[in-house]
């Protein structure tokens, strides 16, 4: 690894997170999709482009009888994904292995999963964008579009299986659009910075070939009115590993 690391603790220090100290470095947005996973005992889970893995191990932590396979382009963040998982002791339950969403899912030779976890690159449009720095780049601007990473989530799911994405809010119809095709059953939950805010985060879960209507959740809301400390529901989810839950 060219880039030097910082080390983080995550998930109340439960997940000690090796992080690029230049390029893209996993924070809330990571933290609330290892909260939505509702992996059963035996479940296989991809994090599909996982980076440095914060995901994937917080997800493990939480649900230590499912297995996680991460997903990742990038060499260096694939090494800080590898070493992470054995930082933290985590080899027996969670792998990272080289992949790309603009090949087919089928090239990876691996079964379909039980469920999916995904934080895709939030713009791919580089006009909606002021650059970001070079070693951000890949994590920020999805060269192949929203709908490569919705199409190959598609085909890593088996029937039944489940997909869990976390995005921008203002791309919540892409991402329905995206999964149409293949998925129902889907549950929305809106994540406000505050209440008297419009949400900035839309976390959606789908079940491949479901047929149950779509369902709208009460949002969850991180910061208290005029304050910068976390709701108690948002604490419990960051600190205390409380689940996101789908009721």
């Amino acid at each position: 690894m060219t880039d030097p690391s910082q080390s983080d603790a995550i998930l109340g220090g439960r997940v000690r997170l090796l992080q690029s100290a230049r390029g893209y470095r996993a924070g809330m947005d990571a933290a609330l999709l290892a909260a939505a996973c509702d992996a059963r005992p035996g479940d296989r889970v991809l994090d599909l482009g996982c980076g440095p893995g914060a995901v994937m191990l917080a997800a493990a932590v939480r649900r230590p009888q499912a297995r996680f396979t991460g997903i990742e382009a990038d060499p260096e963040a694939l090494a800080l994904a590898r070493a992470n998982i054995d930082l933290n002791g985590l080899s027996d339950q969670v792998e990272a292995l080289g992949g790309d969403v603009a090949l087919p899912f089928a090239r990876l030779g691996l079964p379909r999963f039980d469920a999916a976890l995904c934080n895709p690159p939030f713009f791919d449009d580089p006009r909606a964008l002021r650059g970001p720095a070079p070693e951000k780049t890949r994590a920020w601007m999805a060269a192949d579009g929203l709908a490569a990473w919705t199409g190959f989530l598609l085909k890593a799911v088996r029937d039944g299986g489940t997909i869990t994405i976390i995005h921008r809010a203002d791309r919540l119809a892409d991402l329905l659009a995206g999964l149409a095709p293949r998925c129902g059953s889907l549950r929305i939950r809106p994540v406000q910075p505050r209440a008297a805010s419009p949400a900035s985060r839309v976390i959606v879960r789908a079940v491949r070939g479901g047929r149950a209507p779509l369902v709208l959740l009460p949002a969850l809301v991180l910061h208290p009115d005029g304050e910068g400390k976390h709701t108690p529901e948002a604490d419990a989810i960051l600190r205390d590993a409380a689940p996101l839950g789908w009721d």
